[in-house]
């Protein structure tokens, strides 16, 4: 059975350690195991959200970093942070020594002086620097070029295909009336990218430029130095702290969400489902099943069929997700015939050509007539990233919804960098429909770790023995799993996407253990099921219903939605943090007492091991409201679900 880390986090390894620091008026936190600089802030605003120096191979595979001689010293309102870092895998050995200097009159400086220790490939060393949408998305900013001229420019509002900034020396804007943070660059050519594209919460200004052609050798002995500033200019009066005391989740009944149609994609081992299995899964009120279709490879008939039996089993529907070649309209003839065999209901067919970032508009045409005579909508877009898509726009009159993939590990890793991600998911569905107009937007699928490397450069290495594949994530399995499921369906929601598939049904990197459950290193729970399971399940009861948009006042901390059927109200909670949290709920109209149960470290075990009797049991204690009003207390990564009554 799982550790109690495994089931926190998915891991034993020990929590990542933070150290506070102040300089000045800026508050701001480190992370020695990972060498981030997070959260620089003056009181609540923050100005950046996250500083760092990374090493990125020939396939834009981040190189861990080691860190050892931390050393640091504290002044009065001051600090010095001096520690060392190597970057070693396979061919690669960069070290570089690192120094943070924090400065009573709110100057922050990091500098990085490294050396190549082997000769390797690489597509980008040094320092990215954060910016957070949510504090500046639409705000004007100025702009120091790399001429010593100065611009104005303006944080894109809807997400930006390409470089909003390009050229940089250094970059400014205003954090609160009067008082400017001045962000400045030495050591190589800057420029920024739009990280919402991947759903990073983040506009990330990083150094050399893409159009320098890569991957670049590094020659052995290469030296590469680096500096970041970040300095205030007006007067800064004395400022509250960072936001404390408890979260406020404030529900607005008046401001109504249509709930998506929610799928799961179909294992990848092949295996039968098992009657528990079925309960399960059946117990989550699932729309759809995806099943990825290769038309040019020899086996898809099998999957199909197989897929099409799964759906069957759990009353759901099919999304095909179609693979064409040139020879489309033969692929197609033949998919035609064999589908038609089976009895079961279509939900859509995604269309992707194997060699097309966007399906031209001659396979739509080919696929549409072919694929008539089933009556579903048929959608196209991006196989991988919402960055394709936005770069690549599909034809849009020809088709009947667009789609794209996500999931929150294309840059970091780290679990804070992790639970960041779910507004960002949101942001991606409101700016495809600035281009997309009408068109109903269908993401997925949505997975903890990339599917694969749609930007590689070469072949990757095969995974050295007793490690997972880099497609599966121990975290699927935890509380922290689940808490980041809680937020990825709420923004995907409130920002009125039209279908959400995710996961896959069972596995590892499914939702529903396997009977023997999975196969080491990856943390078994035999037969039972992961606490993202009763978040699905939730979330299931309600789709007859509608949400209702609900906001926090600390998202990095508690967040949380809202869902209404008739006059029953359900509410699915979230600690997006591995510290305790307190969070009151305003919810107008809410009256009585409510259910509270709570999914935590406590219960985790008796959830995956005997889900129904979980959701089940008796020893639930009612909590009274008070003014539409109740509290609750979570442990790490808890996700509590409430249930009540509203009036209106």
């Amino acid at each position: 059975m799982p550790t109690d880390g495994q089931y926190l986090r998915g891991t034993d390894d020990k929590l990542p350690e933070r150290i506070e620091l102040q300089a000045g008026p800026l508050s701001m936190c480190f992370e020695p195991e990972i060498g981030f600089l997070r959260y620089i802030r003056l009181g609540d605003q923050e100005i950046l959200r996250g500083l760092y120096s990374a090493v990125r191979d020939h396939n834009w595979d981040t190189i861990a970093p080691e860190i050892t001689n931390l050393r640091i010293t504290r002044g009065e309102g001051s600090f010095e942070v001096t520690f060392d870092v190597s970057h070693v895998e396979r061919d690669i050995d960069f070290k570089w020594h690192g120094s943070i200097t924090g400065q009573s009159s709110g100057t922050v400086s990091f500098g990085m002086d490294g050396e190549a220790h082997s000769t390797f490939r690489r597509n980008r060393v040094g320092f990215c620097v954060l910016h957070s949408p949510a504090h500046v998305a639409g705000k004007l900013c100025l702009l120091e070029k790399g001429d010593g001229s100065s611009e104005e420019g303006r944080f894109p509002d809807a997400i930006s295909p390409h470089q909003p900034f390009v050229d940089l020396r250094a970059i400014s804007h205003t954090v609160i009336p009067g008082v400017q943070a001045e962000v400045r660059f030495e050591g190589d050519v800057f420029e920024m990218e739009d990280q919402r594209n991947w759903t990073d919460a983040s506009y990330k200004t990083y150094c050399t430029p893409l159009v320098i052609p890569y991957p670049v050798e590094v020659e052995l002995g290469t030296k590469i130095s680096q500096k970041v500033t970040i300095s205030l200019k007006g007067e800064v009066d004395p400022v509250g702290g960072e936001e404390s005391g408890d979260t406020v989740l404030s529900v607005k009944p008046a401001d109504v969400r249509s709930i998506p149609t929610i799928g799961l994609c179909i294992a990848a081992d092949n295996q039968e489902l098992t009657d528990s299995q079925i309960n399960a899964l059946e117990s989550m009120h699932l729309d759809h099943l995806r099943c990825d279709v290769s038309l040019a490879e020899a086996a898809w008939e099998a999957g199909l069929k197989q897929a099409a039996r799964q759906a069957s089993a759990i009353s759901a529907r099919l999304e095909i997700a179609l693979y064409v070649s040139d020879a489309a309209s033969a692929e197609l003839k033949t998919f035609v015939d064999v589908l038609g065999e089976y009895d079961v209901e279509v939900s859509r067919f995604l269309l992707f050509h194997v060699a097309e970032l966007a399906t031209d508009r001659k396979w739509i045409a080919v696929a549409r007539e072919a694929l008539k005579q089933f009556d579903a909508p048929l959608v196209s877009g991006a196989n991988a990233y919402f960055t394709e898509l936005n770069r690549n726009r599909p034809a849009l009159d020809a088709l009947d919804g667009v789609c794209y993939s996500l999931n929150p590990q294309v840059h970091a890793f780290d679990d804070a960098s992790l639970m960041e991600t779910p507004i960002a998911q949101g942001w991606t569905v409101e700016s495809a429909r600035s281009f997309a107009k009408k068109l109903p937007i269908h993401v997925g699928p949505i997975t903890l770790s990339p599917r694969f490397n749609p930007n590689a450069t070469g072949l990757d290495l095969e995974q050295a023995f007793g490690r997972l594949p880099s497609d599966v994530d121990t975290r699927q399995m935890s509380l922290l799993g689940a808490a980041w499921t809680v937020g990825s369906l709420k923004y995907l929601t409130e920002s009125r996407a039209a279908s959400l598939t995710y996961f896959e049904t069972v596995g590892w990197k499914g939702i529903v253990d396997t009977e023997a459950g999975s196969s080491a290193p990856f943390p078994a729970v035999p037969d039972g099921v992961f606490p993202m399971a009763h978040v699905f399940t939730w979330f299931g009861g309600m789709s007859a219903g509608e949400l209702l948009v609900t906001e926090s006042s600390n998202h990095r901390c508690v967040d949380g939605l809202t869902l209404r059927q008739n006059n029953w109200v359900r509410f699915l909670i979230a600690n997006q943090t591995v510290e305790p949290q307190k969070v009151r709920v305003n919810c107008p109209g809410l009256t009585g007492s409510v259910r509270v149960e709570m999914l935590d470290s406590e219960t985790v075990e008796r959830a995956t091991t005997e889900p129904r009797g979980f959701r089940s049991r008796k020893d639930i204690q009612n909590t009274e409201t008070n003014g539409g009003t109740f509290g609750v207390a979570l442990q790490p990564y808890a996700v509590v679900c409430v249930k009540g009554q509203i009036v209106d």
